[in-house]
C-alpha cells in the first residue's frame, strides 16, 4: 500500500519541533523563575510572599480579575448575541470596535481610561458629585480589566452563535417552551463551554495586565497596588529573588485556577454530549 501523502512532516519530526518551540518560548522561561526562587531560604521566601503589602496585591489582582472575567462573560454574551442575531445600523462598526483592545497599546488604554474616569474627566465629573470614585482606586482596576478582557469572550462565543441552528429554538417554541426555557435548556448548554473558555482567557489576560492598569489604579499601598507592580518594584530595587518569588506564587495560583476552569469546561462538554 502506498504511503498517504502528508503536507506536514512525520510525527517524530513534528513532535520534535513542537517540543523545542514550546521549551524555548514557555518552559525554559518559566523554569528560570522557579530555579531563581529555589535559591532563596524558605524563611525569606515565606516572608516575601506573605507580607501584608504583597498579600493585599494578591487579593486585588486575583479578585478583580475573576470579577472582571465574570462581568465580561455576561455582557460579552449579550454583545455577541446582538452582533450575530440582529441587523442594525452600525453593526459592522461595533463588530470591528470589539477588537480595539487587542490593537490598542495598553499604555494608551490606561491613559484614555484615566482621562475619562478621573474626577475631572468626562464621566468622572458626573460620578464625583454622587460620591462614586472610579479612577485611582480598586474600581479603576476593575474598569481597566473589563476593557481589556471583553474581546476574548465575544470572539469565543460569536462563532458558536453563528453556527448554532435557529431550528432548535423554533422547535422548542413549537413545543410550548417559553423564551426563558428556550435560552436555559437549548441555547445556554451549547454556549457554556465557549463561555468558560472566554472566561479563562479573559481571566488569564487580566491577571498579568500591567500597562492599562498602572495609570488608572493610583497605586496606593494596600489599596490599589496590583501584583505585577509589586514584581516591577522588586526589580527596580534589584531584589531579583523577591521578584521571582512573587512571580512564582502568582504563576502557581493562576495555573491552578485555569486548571479548574478547563476541567469544568471539559466536564460541561462531556455532559452536553451525553445529553444530546
Amino acid at each position: 500500500m502506498p504511503r498517504a501523502h502528508r503536507v506536514l512532516p512525520g510525527f517524530g519530526l513534528s513532535l520534535g519541533f513542537t517540543l523545542a518551540y514550546l521549551s524555548l518560548i514557555i518552559l525554559i522561561p518559566l523554569s528560570a523563575v522557579f530555579i531563581k526562587t529555589a535559591g532563596m531560604e524558605p524563611a525569606r521566601f515565606w516572608h516575601v510572599v506573605t507580607s501584608d503589602r504583597v498579600v493585599a496585591s494578591y487579593k486585588l489582582s486575583f479578585g478583580m480579575s475573576l470579577l472582571a472575567a465574570a462581568i465580561n462573560m455576561v455582557f460579552g454574551l449579550l454583545l455577541a448575541w446582538a452582533i450575530v442575531r440582529y441587523s442594525f445600523p452600525g453593526r459592522k462598526l461595533i463588530d470591528a470596535l470589539v477588537d480595539l483592545p487587542f490593537a490598542l497599546p495598553t499604555a494608551v488604554a490606561g491613559i484614555s481610561l484615566t482621562a475619562i474616569y478621573a474626577p475631572n474627566g468626562w464621566i468622572g465629573q458626573i460620578l464625583a458629585p454622587l460620591g462614586i470614585k472610579i479612577a485611582f482606586g480598586p474600581a479603576g482596576v476593575l474598569v481597566a480589566l473589563i476593557f481589556i478582557g471583553l474581546p476574548f469572550v465575544v470572539r469565543t462565543v460569536q462563532p458558536i452563535l453563528e453556527d448554532f441552528e435557529s431550528e432548535f429554538e423554533e422547535a422548542a417554541a413549537s413545543l410550548g417552551a417559553s423564551r426563558f426555557q428556550t435560552v436555559r435548556r437549548v441555547v445556554l448548554p451549547a454556549l457554556v463551554p465557549a463561555l468558560l473558555t472566554g472566561f479563562a482567557l479573559a481571566f488569564a489576560r487580566a491577571v498579568g495586565e500591567y500597562g492599562s492598569v498602572i495609570f488608572i489604579a493610583g497605586n496606593i499601598p494596600m489599596v490599589s497596588e496590583i501584583t505585577p507592580l509589586m514584581i516591577i518594584t522588586r526589580l527596580e530595587e534589584f531584589d531579583y529573588e523577591g521578584a521571582t518569588a512573587i512571580a512564582s506564587v502568582m504563576l502557581l495560583v493562576s495555573f491552578v485556577l485555569l486548571l479548574v476552569i478547563n476541567s469544568l469546561q471539559g466536564w460541561m462538554s462531556q455532559r452536553g454530549r451525553r445529553v444530546s
